[in-house]
C-alpha cells in the first residue's frame, strides 16, 4: 500500500525527514484500512458527502491544500527572509494529513454510495485525524494542524467563554 500511496499522493517527497515522511504514510495506511477504503477509492472519494459538494475529490484537496500552503510559505520567506522561520517538513505533513480522518468519518454504503458514519457523527475528522497522527508518533505540531484546520469548538462551552470575555 506504501508504494499506492506515495503515487497518489506525490506531495509526500516534499518532505525532507525520511522518518517524517514514512509516518505520514503510516497514518495514511492506517486510516484507510480502519475505514476500509483502498487507495483506489482514495482517489474517488469526493470531498464532502452532506450537502451541495464541490465537484472534487478529497485527494484532489488535499494536494491542493498542501500546494497552497507551500505557496504561502514561499511568499512569507520571500518577503521576510530569515526574520521569520518556517519548517516546511511539518507544514507539509500538517497539510497532507488534515483531512486524512474523513476516512474514519465516512463509510461506505451497501449500494456504493458514501455517507457521513456513526463514529463521524460523534467525532469529526480533526479528532480521528490526531488520533491517527499521535499513534503513529508524529510531531505534536503536525497534530496541532490536523486539530485546527477545521471549525470545531463551537458548543456550549465557548458560547459561555465568549459570554463572559
Amino acid at each position: 500500500m506504501r508504494n499506492e500511496i506515495l503515487a497518489a499522493l506525490p506531495e509526500l517527497n516534499l518532505i525532507q525527514d525520511a522518518a517524517l515522511r514514512d509516518k505520514v504514510i503510516a497514518v495514511w495506511t492506517e486510516s484507510l484500512q480502519t475505514g476500509g477504503f483502498s487507495v483506489e477509492e482514495m482517489k474517488q472519494v469526493p470531498f464532502a458527502v452532506l450537502g451541495d459538494q464541490p465537484s472534487i475529490t478529497l485527494l484532489e484537496r488535499v494536494r491542493a491544500v498542501c500546494h497552497t500552503c507551500t505557496a504561502i510559505a514561499d511568499s512569507l520567506l520571500a518577503s521576510y527572509g530569515k526574520r521569520i522561520s518556517i519548517n516546511r517538513d511539518v507544514l507539509v505533513a500538517g497539510a497532507l494529513l488534515a483531512d486524512v480522518g474523513k476516512f474514519l468519518e465516512y463509510e461506505r454504503r451497501k449500494d456504493g454510495t458514501l455517507r457521513k458514519a456513526p463514529r463521524g457523527e460523534l467525532l469529526r475528522h480533526p479528532f480521528t485525524g490526531v488520533g491517527l497522527a499521535f499513534r503513529q508518533g508524529l510531531p505534536v505540531e503536525v497534530m496541532h494542524i490536523i486539530a485546527v484546520h477545521s471549525k470545531e469548538g463551537d458548543h456550549a462551552d465557548f458560547t459561555n467563554f465568549e459570554l463572559v470575555r
